[in-house]
């Protein structure tokens, strides 16, 4: 194969209760990599669209470049030569996972050009090489689900276990992201070392119910497990008008709402999409209130994943 390309979904990570070991996959947006096949050796990126200049285009700084030189070295192709042209369609640093799906789109797609030598999720530990780059942290909460598509749980990172969950087909996800940047190493920074034992207690049951009520399905019991009181309450304040934009997404008949990975983006979980675009629209203007922009993104859970595109 000569030539492909590949866009790779964002996610939302976290899903409230979950730290570190929930995550979805949406239908958008994402981003997209073209892989050219070269006849000199190694990974480059040529060029990065949407990005505003600040990623680097050194592929060993570069979570797509990362991702595929990783992989390149483990299946033994070091001969293997690629250009690589990355266009950035989400904001960066906006909670999205926007480093997981360049870092998906990358490795997923130079193993389509290869001939698929592994199987997908194989690929998954060459993905988070991408995220310890860009936050020091190879955390499978964003680039799992991107690259398994659906809702995923990440049991165990020594030895790595990570299974998908089956949602309601029903379940819609709205997304909104404010025009705000939260670094994400500032985000994990403000986090407490200790959590009481009260509120362990408390986020297990949540995390328990949580993927009981996905399961069953019971859209009560997602709503009713839908609360983080560890995470959430500590980084609400990094998001300007939080609480007015989750009240709002509450009363327009959301299930649930919280921070989507490290914010400034916030997803809310509905059971139809009439009212996860009536809960975007509430929340944009709780943004708007204090002058405060965004984009809004409605979708069912996106179960394919990465796609190979024209």
């Amino acid at each position: 194969m000569k030539s492909i390309s590949v866009f790779a979904p964002a996610t939302v990570a976290n899903v409230a209760c979950g730290f570190d070991i929930f995550g979805f996959a949406v239908a958008n947006p994402g981003d997209q990599i073209t892989l050219t096949a070269s006849d000199q050796p190694g990974v480059r990126i040529t060029d990065i669209i949407g990005d505003e200049g600040r990623l680097p285009r050194e592929a060993e700084r570069n979570t797509a470049g990362i991702a595929i030189q990783t992989y390149l070295q483990h299946i033994g192709r070091t001969d293997v030569g690629v250009d690589a042209v990355l266009h950035k369609q989400m904001p960066l640093g906006s909670g999205l996972g926007s480093s997981a799906a360049s870092a998906v789109a990358g490795v997923f797609a130079i193993n389509e050009m290869l001939g698929r030598p592994l199987p997908t999720v194989e690929l998954l530990p060459f993905a988070m090489e991408g995220e310890r780059l860009a936050c020091g942290s190879a955390h499978a909460d964003n680039v799992a689900p991107s690259l398994l598509g659906g809702f995923v749980v990440v049991r165990s990172y020594s030895p790595l276990d990570v299974i998908r969950i089956e949602t309601p087909a029903a379940l819609y996800c709205t997304l909104v992201h404010p025009d705000i940047e939260v670094n994400t190493k500032d985000a994990r920074f403000i986090l407490k070392n200790e959590v009481s034992l009260k509120n362990t207690i408390i986020q297990m049951g949540n995390v328990a119910g949580l993927i009981a009520g996905l399961m069953k399905p019971d859209y009560g019991l997602i709503s009713r497990s839908l609360v983080d009181v560890i995470i959430e309450p500590v980084r609400a304040i990094l998001i300007p008008e939080f609480n007015e934009a989750k009240h709002a997404a509450l009363d327009n008949g959301a299930l649930g709402c919280s921070i989507s990975g490290s914010g400034p983006s916030m997803f809310a979980l509905s059971r139809d999409a009439d009212t996860a675009q009536q809960v975007g629209a509430a929340m944009q203007q709780a943004f708007l209130s204090v002058g405060i922009t965004s984009e809004a993104y409605v979708s069912e859970i996106n179960k394919q994943g990465p796609r190979v595109v024209d």
